[in-house]
């Protein structure tokens, strides 16, 4: 399956950094909502775009929106990877990818979990859906262009 823009999201209960089980249904009719899937904590890219997001929160909670990182690595990573860079946001342990997969999330070059970012409304409608493995701050930048003109 492949999740495309116009879709519902799909719904997904996965575990935080803190050990808290966050499922995308809790935000509906409540917030908007940025899931990005990224390859791993603590590597170049990762770290780049997890800090443009870190750097922008602020601007996505004035919009009315919360941001989730999903990856395969564990709680503890999550954690320890949150903590060195003072991440404000929820990252998600996707161990075995099978949320990945739900979403239809392709690897580059079939081995590295692909880094998507889709923008989820308050009816649980995906609106955009921005996929670069090199430009990590555009998943921001695509994302608040995305907030904006759902307000609009």
């Amino acid at each position: 399956m492949t999740v495309k823009v116009g879709d519902i999201a799909p719904d997904f209960s996965l575990s935080s950094q803190t050990g808290s089980s966050v499922s995308l249904k809790d935000f509906k009719g409540k917030k908007n909502v940025i899931v990005y899937f990224y390859p791993k904590d603590d590597t170049p890219g990762c770290t780049a775009e997890a800090c443009a997001f870190r750097d922008s929160y602020e601007v996505f909670k004035d919009a009315g929106a919360e941001v989730i990182g999903i990856s395969d690595d564990s709680q503890q990573s999550h954690e320890k990877f949150a903590t060195k860079y003072q991440l404000p946001f929820t990252l998600l342990s996707d161990t075995g990818n099978k949320v990945r997969q739900l979403y239809g999330v392709p690897a580059t070059m079939w081995i590295m979990p692909g880094r998507v970012t889709y923008v989820i409304d308050k009816q649980g409608i995906v609106k955009h859906i921005f996929d670069s493995m090199l430009d990590f701050k555009a998943h921001v930048s695509e994302s608040l262009k995305t907030l904006e003109s759902i307000k609009s």
